[in-house]
């Protein structure tokens, strides 16, 4: 199972840093692109290379396990160094010095290819093994590769980390925040190597293939990081279904206000039956302004000494102060429907010609609604209330 998320995750990184270069390619210096599609590239291969079945399809032997295991980390090395090239390109532009985290970069990984070749690994069982004279090179690969990883990830997780804190709501924060999660992924899928480390000083072997919780890290890592990546290419269809799931529940939220205005003034509603033929948010819209047109038809019959009657009979009957204000919304609105029924009006000067003010905005105004239509469900308050307010 893990096995195939990793595959999948791959095959979606190379897609998603794909497009991203493709996306950005007139909006951010072909250079800084490069360092992003490179960064998708090595990582992804990287998993790629140390799956089980990687080694199954280019065949069994030692030396072919070696070249995989050795191809692995250099991959996640070279991954560590684009990240750390993009985020110094984009944070600061054609000033940002690349060339010493270059250097250290290209070091290390010789110096790792250097370390893995003398050590020279033998495979016994699922164990990978070294002899006493080849054991310090052995720990000198796994050191390396540690302190290089550690080092520029933990750089990586506090940039990302203090870019989102400042950015602005919206798609950039929400993908610097994947971004931290896909590298502090990255950070303790580097940091389970420790274990290896202690088992390889004890023991002079080590695991030759990766466990579970690597396999798990791994997949978080590719995968929260290609989704902070390319946030800018899904999150408008992702920000459009969930308006108009948003909107459908609104919809159907304000429905038991709707309908006992539709009641009470029956010409508000515009081609019944047909509401969600042009869709959930359209459909709001027309629901929202036939109960304030409702309401609008109702003025004549607001009583205008209501409200603060309401209110206080409201706190009397235990609702809490937040939901007071829709609570006497739905009273006050209640009792216009049965003034109106029963043909009491109040003078024009006096009465209330709309519902409380809010900001001017479908959004807010059926949210503003949402909180009034569940006063109104709470039947038997908003009759306690009124009976009593009414007295």
């Amino acid at each position: 199972m893990i096995e195939t998320l990793a595959y999948f995750l791959c095959v979606v990184g190379f897609a998603g840093f794909g497009y991203k270069l493709v996306e950005a390619r007139h909006s951010q210096p072909v250079r800084t692109m490069w360092f992003l599609a490179g960064f998708g590239i090595c990582i992804a291969t990287g998993i790629t290379v140390l799956t089980p079945a990687m080694a199954a399809l280019t065949g069994p032997g030692p030396v072919t396990e070696w070249v995989l295991s050795l191809a692995g980390d250099e991959l996640k090395l070279g991954a560590i160094g684009f990240a750390v090239a993009f985020t110094q390109s984009v944070w600061r532009g054609e000033g940002a010095r690349l060339a010493p985290h270059a250097w250290f970069t290209g070091s290390s990984m010789v110096l790792l290819a250097v370390c893995f070749t003398l050590s020279k690994p033998a495979r016994v069982g699922d164990d990978t093994v070294f002899s006493t004279a080849t054991l310090p090179f052995a720990l000198a690969d796994k050191v390396i590769f540690l302190l290089y990883s550690l080092v520029s990830l933990g750089l990586l997780v506090a940039v990302f980390a203090r870019s989102a804190r400042q950015a602005e709501p919206g798609p950039l924060r929400a993908g610097l925040w994947l971004l931290v999660v896909g590298v502090g992924a990255a950070f303790a899928w580097t940091f389970w190597d420790v274990d290896d480390v202690r088992r390889l000083a004890e023991t002079a072997r080590i695991g030759a293939r990766e466990d579970v919780p690597s396999s798990v890290l791994a997949a978080t890592t590719i995968g929260f990081v290609t989704a902070g990546a390319t946030l800018s290419a899904w999150s408008p269809a992702v920000t459009s279904v969930l308006a108009r799931v948003r909107a459908y529940r609104a919809y159907r939220r304000i429905e038991p206000l709707w309908t006992a205005l539709r009641t009470a003034v029956p010409g508000i509603a515009l081609d019944p039956g047909h509401e969600l033929t042009a869709g959930a948010e359209f459909a709001l819209y027309r629901r929202v302004i036939e109960i304030r047109d409702g309401h609008l038809a109702l003025r004549a019959h607001f009583d205008p000494a209501l409200p603060a009657r309401a209110a206080e009979e409201a706190r009397r009957a235990g609702v809490r102060e937040a939901d007071v204000p829709a609570t006497v919304e739905a009273v006050t609105l209640a009792a216009a429907i049965d003034a109106g029924r029963e043909g009491r009006r109040f003078t024009p000067g006096d009465s209330t010609p709309h519902l409380t003010e809010v900001d001017a905005d479908v959004v807010a105004e059926a949210a503003w609604l949402v909180q009034v239509s569940r006063a109104w469900r709470r039947a038997a308050v908003v009759h306690r209330v009124r009976t009593g307010a009414l007295r």
